[in-house]
């Protein structure tokens, strides 16, 4: 099986040097590792310092980590933090993170690769969060002895790790000293094969309530929204305005504010959308020069870096990606205590799965069920309430996950 995987990391390198010339992921993820090793080698450890090196493969799983770096720089002076990226999605909005010592893109796997960055950085902890796993990176902290743990993860049935063929995988994680689940379901599964691990929850809940106690005051909108009932769609696309068009449409005009927060904020994208619904667009950007009696638009965000501490404001959020690939980040708007609706694409999000049996999220399929559930959330307060409530319960059962890592990483 090893020279399986090692066959595919090469066709993988491969595959990227040829979409790198038509495709601008592709081309980042080759030129964002020319000259890697002369990167890492710039890296030292300072005196009377320990190294923490954390791996994430992308944006998503940085978000995961995140609370737990910035614990461990609070508690702890004397210990440098090393991440790595595996794809330019994360490391380019990233790379200047300032709770991190170093921030790379991880040399793709092999051993002689593994052996030169463990002697280079020489970690004296290793984490990687919730997947994405490397084998030689992984067996050589286990060679060297140096723990090693596994964050935030989840697993399902249908995973290689439980399939007959998946001997090679499942090494892989008893190479980890200690594995941190976010539900039963996923220790239960890693039971049946005899490996160990600890539920302690999703760490993006510790990161979503730090917002939540602290969000950017954003007065603008505050003035901008009076009393109205604030819908705010987030992380939108195309499709998802479509779905939407006609509750946007016909609400608009009774008291409720819709504002939107295109996933992709370029002016091409958000022009595309702004066509879609027949309504006047307010720019964020232009807010200050619009005349605040104005009610028969649709706020437009069209900067980035405040969508989370806008839902502050929200009295309903549609949270967009579940007519494509997935939906995007709903932890955001519960922990405001905002019930949350999306679409049919959310069954590889536990949390998504969790609000929905609580009765804190919603999802639809179609344009008629968009329209009956949002206006009953904007008609019906005490089943708005409700909902609200559940929401924010969710948030507070299932925090905590940073502080149960961190003490068994330095007990």
């Amino acid at each position: 099986m090893l020279w399986i995987y090692r066959f595919s990391l090469f066709a993988y390198k491969l595959l990227i040097q040829i979409a790198s010339l038509f495709n601008e992921k592709a081309s980042l993820w080759i030129s964002g590792r020319k000259n890697i090793w002369q990167k890492i080698s710039q890296f030292q450890v300072l005196a009377q310092h320990q190294v923490l090196w954390m791996h994430v493969s992308s944006l998503g799983e940085f978000e995961q980590g995140r609370p737990l770096i910035e614990q461990i720089k609070k508690n702890y002076h004397n210990i440098q933090i090393i991440i790595t990226f595996f794809s330019p999605s994360g490391y380019e909005i990233r790379k200047n993170y300032t709770f991190a010592d170093a921030i790379f893109y991880l040399p793709l796997d092999s051993p002689k690769n593994a052996q030169r960055f463990y002697d280079i950085i020489k970690p004296n902890w290793v984490i990687f969060v919730k997947y994405d796993f490397w084998f030689f990176y992984i067996r050589e902290a286990y060679l060297r002895k140096i723990p090693i743990f596994l964050i935030s993860a989840v697993f399902k049935p249908n995973q290689i790790f439980f399939k007959f063929y998946g001997h090679f995988y499942r090494k892989m994680l008893r190479y980890f000293s200690q594995i941190y689940v976010q539900d039963d379901t996923s220790k239960l599964l890693l039971q049946k094969i005899n490996i160990n691990s600890i539920v302690a929850g999703d760490t993006r809940c510790d990161r979503v309530l730090q917002i939540a106690q602290s969000p950017l005051p954003l007065n603008n909108i505050r003035d901008f929204i009076k009393q109205r009932v604030v819908v705010i769609v987030g992380s939108a696309w195309d499709k998802d305005i479509k779905i939407l068009k006609n509750i946007i449409e016909q609400t608009q005009k009774n008291n409720v504010l819709w504002i939107i927060a295109p996933h992709v904020v370029n002016e091409e994208h958000i022009q595309d959308l702004i066509q879609i619904i027949d309504l006047p667009a307010i720019r964020y950007t232009q807010i200050n020069d619009i005349n605040n009696n104005i009610k028969n638009g649709v706020l437009w965000i069209d900067t980035i870096g405040i969508l989370s501490s806008l839902y502050q404001f929200a009295t309903i959020a549609y949270i967009g990606g579940g007519f494509g690939k997935g939906i995007h980040n709903t932890l955001e708007p519960a922990s405001f205590g905002v019930p949350v609706v999306f679409g049919p694409n959310y069954h590889k999000f536990n949390e998504a799965e969790d609000m929905i049996k609580l009765g804190a999220a919603f999802s639809i399929s179609n344009a008629d069920e968009a329209f009956q559930i949002i206006n009953q959330l904007i008609q019906n307060e005490t089943f708005r309430s409700k909902a609200s409530i559940k929401a924010q319960m969710y948030i507070q059962k299932s925090a905590g996950a940073t502080q149960k890592i961190i003490q068994q990483l330095f007990h």
